[in-house]
């Protein structure tokens, strides 16, 4: 009698202790992934970015992750023009993301202190030749992705080929406004206002980064330069023959030349996303034709970074992070159709396109680019002193092409001092 009391009584305290070391690993920090085995959790990170075209979706990317992995990647608002100065304001006061992304050249200098070295991570071994984020040999960002801008335009109202140069352009813009329909549109915010339309002038030199060094100390005579009088040409028939770009919004932009009221947008093959929302539209892009120009600005728009200043738990989750999101098929989806990037890492195949996105790959395969040249701006020159100058020039009839050039030389040398 008294042996089996004793053996209950012994089973029931081998019950609450195997009882008890369960609770002990379902309370540990380690969760499940897809395969069933445990993973340790990382360390929640934080990611900022400036791309509002991509805002959505990267939130999404987010809780993708999170439900994969039990990882948790925080997405900061994207700040737009303003998010140099926000980054700046946060990374000062130590409270700046585990990730954020700066463009190549000087804006990337500007913040060199910040960046974790990626050299040796895995990913940074998938990133295309010549396309990563690179300071005095080391990698310290991942691309984006490949973008390239110029003219998106409807083939049922503009044929590219007719139009080879500023004059024939010039005339084309002229004749829209005359059959009631708006040209070419440009939009009022500072890079689709001018950042982007201005660098094909300053691409087209022989050495866009030793030109630009010499209009930064005011030694170029703008009016002097053919690239640059028949980008003056091309502002003055904007301002002449379509609808003033400081009144344009970016979603009346692409609405406009989704319904065909607009022949042509300046933009890039990032803006297929607003154009997406409005059904299968016959779009193409098209090199801007000043002085005979036939090429695309392509590159890489910015990087992405690790700041060095967070955390070893948090760098380290953020290389996990990037490590997914260029091999899950998850990421690579994400990268690929949902921000409607060019893969510019060796993990995805660029198939699938859409097709402003294939005539970027395709210009990059046949080497009719021009490069980006605005990223050796001088820092916040966009924002701060073209924008303003552009909207002067559109809302005041009286100032003639030589006198913008003129205007142009006087604050780009003030913004480089």
């Amino acid at each position: 009698m008294k042996n089996r009391w004793f053996l209950a009584l012994l089973t029931a305290v081998l019950f609450i202790i195997s009882a008890c070391g369960n609770n002990t690993g379902s309370n540990s920090n380690e969760g499940t992934n897809n395969g069933g085995t445990k993973a340790k959790q990382l360390a929640k990170i934080s990611l900022f970015q400036s791309k509002v075209e991509i805002a959505e979706s990267l939130e999404n990317l987010a809780s993708k992750y999170k439900q994969e992995t039990g990882n948790e990647v925080e997405v900061w608002g994207s700040a737009g023009d303003s998010y140099i100065t926000q980054l700046q304001t946060k990374l000062a006061a130590n409270e700046g993301p585990t990730i954020f992304s700066v463009q190549q050249g000087i804006e990337a200098e500007k913040f060199a202190s910040y960046f974790y070295d990626m050299t040796n991570e895995p990913y940074a071994k998938y990133i295309v030749p010549n396309m990563a984020l690179e300071i005095e040999g080391k990698v310290v960002g991942v691309p984006i992705g490949i973008e390239g801008f110029g003219l998106v335009y409807n083939k049922d109202l503009y044929d590219p080929s007719t139009v080879t140069d500023t004059a024939s352009f010039v005339k084309a813009l002229e004749k829209f406004k005359a059959d009631g329909i708006n040209g070419l549109s440009l939009s009022q915010t500072a890079y689709f206002l001018i950042g982007h339309i201005i660098n094909t002038p300053f691409a087209m030199q022989a050495d866009p980064i030793a030109f630009i060094k010499q209009v930064n100390k005011g030694e170029v005579d703008l009016k002097e330069v053919p690239e640059f009088r028949d980008f003056a040409k091309v502002m003055e028939a904007i301002r002449a023959y379509t609808v003033n770009p400081v009144e344009v919004t970016y979603d009346k932009q692409m609405g406009d030349l989704a319904m065909g009221k607009t022949a042509i947008v300046h933009q890039g093959n990032w803006s297929y996303s607003m154009l997406a929302d409005y059904g299968d539209l016959n779009i193409g892009m098209a090199p801007l034709p000043i002085a005979g120009n036939d090429k695309l600005e392509v590159g890489i728009p910015s990087g992405w970074v690790i700041n060095k200043q967070a955390s070893p738990e948090k760098i380290a989750a953020a290389n996990a992070f990037f490590e997914w999101l260029y091999t899950s098929e998850t990421g690579k989806n994400a990268i690929l159709k949902d921000f409607g990037f060019i893969p510019a890492v060796t993990t995805i195949e660029p198939t699938g396109l859409d097709p402003l996105s294939q005539e970027v790959y395709d210009a990059t395969q046949s080497g009719k680019t021009l490069p980006r040249a605005l990223n050796y701006f001088p820092q916040g020159i966009i924002i701060n002193d073209l924008a303003p100058l552009a909207s002067e020039f559109f809302l005041n009839p009286s100032m003639t092409p030589d006198q913008f050039l003129d205007k142009l030389r006087d604050v780009w040398a003030k913004a480089a001092k």
